[in-house]
């Protein structure tokens, strides 16, 4: 089956508010489990098609990031001490943090020298990641976020989050989500990924998704060696030891298989954030035994794109701590970008999750029990 392209139902994509800051960068050590250059993200590297979907075409154009304004709010717990263990049990003390934040954002280039991508009609060139990254930020919490703002380092190091967005699609669309956890006390990193992305040249292509597991692994490591950079404009921003990925569609997959994929496992992650399910060919790749990390899972009922029956196939394999939010009558996309009150749940039970199992905070599962469950519109099931 063909996954039907998401532009049709998306709003009008923001073009980048930044210039973007090259950053050439070696992935040695930082991509977990091998490369292919086709077939499905689950399964092994390079064997069969993307999950079954065909494509043909590349990336670039004009990715975008988009301002927040509009954004819901993000209904933050407080009292957050605590990090991630390894587990996605809530590990040892760390610094409290005082949301919301003022959130900053930039645009970065990260480039891939060991690897490749071939755009239509064009050798192959070092596979380049424009990435945004919010973050919280010197100021006063506003629905904006402020290009090149300072980074509130006094409150730091803060927990990172790297969100893979969906087929056909930039960051863009998903702002008021990435705002909210920036404003709740993340780091948060969107790539727009080279060939998925809606400005691709030639059309987006999904046949790319089996690189994109090893793009967040990678985007990952680039956040760290800045945060450890003492000349970096997020020097000190990030924590190493409380990491999350995230993502929509087939953003979703590519968190799913960072989380949990024996062939792409990144080991530094420790929470992931899964939003309208993945296909999953081959259930046999993916690591659920002790040590995984905690589990969100996020599914509309009306979802003709990603059905509910994938999501609750990989929850179903999933151990716990794990939790499935439903949302009665909402479909693939819309829950994550502009649909209310069901963004707003979405934002406030993530964040609820990610303040648990990343920064061990007292009140995270009852904020995602008190709106997670809400009749007709939500249903939380939990096995914290």
């Amino acid at each position: 089956m063909t996954r039907r392209r998401l532009s049709r139902t998306a709003p009008a994509l923001l073009a980048l508010t930044a210039a973007a800051v090259v950053v050439a960068a070696s992935a040695t050590g930082s991509g977990h489990g091998p490369a292919g250059q086709a077939g499905s993200v689950h399964g092994r590297p390079g064997s069969g098609s993307s999950s079954g979907r065909s494509g043909s075409g590349s990336s670039s154009g004009r990715p975008g990031s988009g301002s927040s304004s509009g954004r819901s709010g993000s209904g933050s717990s407080s009292g957050r001490p605590g990090s991630g263990s390894s587990s996605g049990r809530p590990g040892p003390e760390a610094p409290a943090h005082r949301p919301p934040f003022a959130v900053g954002e930039r645009v970065i280039t990260f480039v891939d020298h060991s690897r490749t991508v071939a755009y239509p009609g064009r050798r192959p060139v070092p596979r380049t990641l424009v990435t945004v990254v919010r973050y919280p930020a010197v100021g006063r919490p506003s629905p904006a976020s402020v290009p090149d703002a300072p980074p509130d380092r006094g409150e730091g190091p803060f927990p990172l989050v790297v969100f893979g967005h969906g087929f056909a699609t930039t960051p863009a669309i998903y702002h008021r989500l990435l705002h909210a956890w920036a404003q709740a006390g993340f780091v948060v990193a969107a790539p727009v990924f080279p060939l998925e992305n809606a400005h691709a040249p030639g059309g987006p292509n999904e046949s790319d998704l089996v690189n994109q597991p090893r793009d967040m692994s990678f985007v990952i490591s680039q956040l760290l060696r800045l945060s450890a950079d003492r000349r970096s404009s997020l020097a000190g921003m990030v924590d190493a030891r409380r990491i999350a990925v995230a993502g929509q569609s087939d953003g979703g997959e590519t968190a799913l298989a960072v989380a949990y994929d024996r062939w792409y496992r990144d080991p530094r992650v420790r929470a992931a954030v899964i939003l309208s399910g993945a296909r999953i060919p081959s259930v046999a790749d993916l690591r659920v035994g002790p040590g995984q990390p905690a589990l969100l899972a996020t599914q509309g009922t009306a979802d003709r794109i990603d059905p509910p029956r994938n999501t609750r196939a990989f929850f179903a394999l999933a151990r716990r701590p794990k939790f499935l939010l439903s949302l009665p009558g909402a479909g693939h996309l819309s829950p994550y970008t502009d649909e209310q009150p069901q963004l707003g749940i979405v934002e406030r039970v993530s964040i609820g999750f990610l303040e648990h199992y990343l920064e061990h905070a007292a009140g995270g599962i009852s904020q995602m029990e008190r709106y997670g469950n809400r009749p007709g519109t939500a249903r939380l099931t939990a096995d914290p």
